[in-house]
């Protein structure tokens, strides 16, 4: 029994030395997790853009209430495909298994130039704004303070998910609460004015004398934007227990809850505030704030800022994951495939888009951003559900423990194609940037992955760099198989 007991023991501490990313995400970390990363900027600063191309205060809350739908339908689908495709990656290994290598290149290409580092920006420099604000108000905040605050945080965010799983789990539960705090603060008061008769703001809702229907698309990128998120547990499917059951459950009941929030918070929004003054101000939260809370309205600032934070935490958590896989499916260089020998976090993979988002931190402006990454963002996404519809045909006995209906993929894709297209006549220059840029992977596809043999000089540069850089970062492959 003894010696039984060493055996177990030992086993158990040659367990906890083997290098791989641990299944460390339960059902509860799993929606604190998604409700922190969806909860960020986009709800105290989109209604702006969503109400500015929507032209009314009714037809705005009809495009929350659509994006609602929308997000729910490609949850649902994706829900699908994180349970019947166990890798972790998200929309890049989706692609990849069911529409092949170059458009699966193509989407780590976009996420790796345009979607990661400008959506971080965008978020960073909202919490930049928000803290920094308080300080210089009512003053506009000096530009060059809100960017160098907002590096600070994206710096303080990237070294915690090198430094440990469990701290940026625990971590996004402390900020999850501190997003529903600064919810509250905005539906309470709302619907207490709403209660006390004050809904002229609502009188004529539609009286926009004409919708303008070019513009709708980018209102859409407004509002997906704010729901945008709710793929994220596919990117870190490996590491999540029991994920056919913990996957469909956590992202459905997460994504009704933010629908009915984000309504509530646009309904209190209209209660207090004109349409004129939503479009004139330049951080809705607060003018809300500044109108009910009075003296205690830079209480909403820091909630909103560390909302922000939350959401860079979990967005840097699940994409660092993409890039991890993509190495180890050899469309990106072998370094990014490795793990901390002690924290056990993929930190290559952490830090490879830092540079590139302190870049567009302080060249970018951050509606200009915003519409850069959505054309890649929603083009992609549109065609991962398609790919599942293809999947179903190409593999129709695979084994699939949630299953959706065909034309709920099939509307979520056609939409999202719908919405891409659209924006290219809406805002032809920064949509168009953002599809040349996604395009310019195609050469580098073509010369650096596809190609099966290269130059004996560039695998040896290549080998000498990738073991510098793993003795200096501490890394090694992972050791275990956890697909």
């Amino acid at each position: 029994m003894e010696n039984a007991s060493e055996n177990t023991k030992s086993k158990i501490e040659r367990k906890e030395e083997v290098v791989f990313l641990r299944k460390k995400v339960g059902l509860f970390r799993a929606i604190s997790f998604l409700i922190g990363t969806i909860i960020g900027s986009g709800i105290f600063i989109s209604p702006k853009g969503v109400l500015v191309n929507s032209g009314s205060v009714g037809a705005s809350l009809v495009i929350w209430l659509a994006c609602g739908i929308l997000s729910m339908l490609g949850a649902l689908s994706y829900a699908e495909l994180g349970t019947s495709i166990k890798k972790s990656g998200g929309h890049y290994i989706y692609i990849l298994e069911t529409l092949g290598p170059l458009p699966a290149f193509l989407r780590l290409w976009s996420e790796i130039i345009i979607i990661r580092p400008a959506i971080t920006a965008v978020v960073g420099l909202s919490f930049g704004r928000y803290i920094v604000e308080p300080f210089f108000a009512p003053c506009p905040a000096p530009a060059l303070a809100v960017k160098l605050l907002t590096v600070v945080g994206v710096s303080l965010v990237v070294c915690i998910n090198s430094w440990s799983v469990n701290w940026t789990a625990r971590i996004q539960i402390i900020l999850t609460f501190s997003k529903l705090v600064a919810l509250g603060l905005i539906i309470i008061p709302g619907m207490m004015a709403l209660a006390q008769g004050r809904n002229e703001n609502f009188q004529n809702a539609f009286n926009s004398s004409s919708v303008p229907l070019d513009k709708v698309p980018l209102a859409f990128y407004s509002g997906m934007f704010a729901y945008s998120g709710w793929f994220y547990m596919n990117f870190v499917t490996e590491e999540i227990i029991n994920p056919e059951r913990n996957i469909p459950l956590a992202i459905v009941s997460t994504l009704i809850l933010i629908t009915v929030l984000y309504l509530l918070v646009n309904v209190a929004y209209y209660t207090v505030l004109t349409a004129d003054e939503v479009m004139a101000s330049g951080a809705v939260a607060v003018t809300f704030a500044d109108r009910t809370l009075k003296s205690f309205s830079s209480v909403i600032q820091i909630l909103v800022s560390l909302s922000c934070l939350g959401a860079i935490t979990g967005g840097l958590f699940s994409v660092s994951r993409v890039f991890f896989v993509a190495s180890r499916e050899n469309q990106w260089p072998t370094i990014f495939s490795m793990i901390h020998i002690r924290h056990h976090t993929p930190l290559p993979a952490v830090v490879l888009i830092y540079p590139l988002v302190i870049l567009m931190i302080f060249i970018g402006d951050l509606y200009g951003l915003l519409n850069l990454n959505s054309f890649p963002r929603w083009l992609f996404m549109g065609l991962v559900t398609f790919g599942l519809i293809r999947h179903r045909y190409k593999q129709p006995d695979l084994y699939r423990p949630f299953k959706v209906p065909v034309i709920i993929p099939g509307i979520f894709s056609a939409l999202c194609l719908f919405i891409v297209g659209m924006s290219l006549y809406s805002d032809p220059l920064s949509t168009g940037i953002g599809c040349a840029l996604t395009l310019s992977g195609v050469p580098v596809y073509y010369l650096m992955i596809s190609r099966h043999q290269r130059p004996a000089w560039y695998r040896k540069a290549l080998y000498l760099f990738t073991v510098k850089l793993q003795t200096l970062m501490e890394v090694v492959q992972q050791e275990i198989v956890t697909y």
